[in-house]
């Protein structure tokens, strides 16, 4: 039989081998170290990469050089702006002269009875009854003056003959170069053709009586003033109104051209209405 001190010394032997701090802790707190939780298994890692700059290659050194000079943009990239900005202001820029065309065009037509025009009903200068629906069908140009005026009127239609022909050039037929007397009573049939013969032999001269000269100045708003005592055989002046009346196929007014208008200009101004034309004929 064992002695109590050899059994307590077996006893002590028989417990695990703990740190001291261990064991008292355990001992203060009633437990067990907690149990170590299982870890996955690690991945194998990658080899490391270092990250390269992307570089590109080019042939000399000039070619380098050349790309950093130009920046972002090329060449091609530019001139494509700019044709794309010009082509941008020349259509806006068009279609502004357009408008303003157009609005000048159906401002002077009025509603029911136009402002400027009207029918008529005179001769020509080969004593044809001419009223305005001969007129109809295509752009007129009217001039009022009278065949012994001196220096204005055969200046303005030496100017007319040249827009006349510039508009001709370009869209034949589709224009009528017309002279309307103020001076009934000097200017008949004959007097209009010798008269107009000297600038343009398609011009049409019209005439008629003194009352109907009026009513057709009336309607084109045009100022005329003859001298009221005048001896027969008399020479005198007729005082009028110095513009071309353009007139559109269908007989309405379109624009006066005036003396500030170079033959040029004017006629590049009558091209312009005709290539606007939406009518019908």
């Amino acid at each position: 039989m064992l002695q109590p001190a050899t059994a307590a010394r077996a006893a002590i032997n028989a417990l695990p081998r703990v740190a001291p701090r261990q064991f008292f802790r355990q001992l203060s707190t009633g437990r067990s170290s907690p149990a170590k939780r299982p870890t996955a298994p690690r991945a194998p890692s990658q080899p490391f990469q270092p990250l390269v700059q992307r570089r590109f290659k080019y042939k000399t050194v000039e070619e380098a050089k050349s790309r950093y000079r130009s920046g972002p943009f090329s060449w091609k990239a530019g001139l494509l702006f700019i044709l794309t900005g010009g082509g941008l202001v020349w259509y806006f820029e068009t279609e502004k002269v357009r408008m303003q065309r157009k609005r000048v065009a159906d401002s002077t037509k009025g509603v029911g009875r136009p402002k400027v025009g009207g029918s008529f009903d005179l001769i020509d200068q080969n004593g044809n009854k001419v009223t305005d629906q001969d007129l109809k069908g295509r752009y007129s140009l009217v001039y009022f003056g009278f065949t012994h005026c001196p220096d204005i009127c055969p200046e303005e239609l030496d100017k007319m003959a040249t827009m006349f022909d510039q508009v001709e050039e370009q869209r034949p037929g589709a224009l009528t170069p017309v002279f309307v007397t103020c001076d009934p009573a000097r200017d008949g049939p004959e007097e209009l053709k010798e008269y107009l013969a000297e600038f343009h032999p398609k011009f049409l001269g019209l005439t008629g009586t003194y009352n109907q000269i009026k009513a057709m100045c009336k309607a084109y708003r045009v100022y005329f003033s003859t001298p009221t005592e005048v001896a027969p055989g008399q020479d005198y002046l007729v005082d009028h109104s110095i513009y071309f009346y353009l007139m559109d196929p269908e007989g309405d007014f379109v624009e006066a051209l005036g003396r500030q208008h170079s033959p040029d200009q004017a006629s590049k101004v009558i091209l312009d209405h005709m290539k606007d034309w939406k009518g019908t004929n």
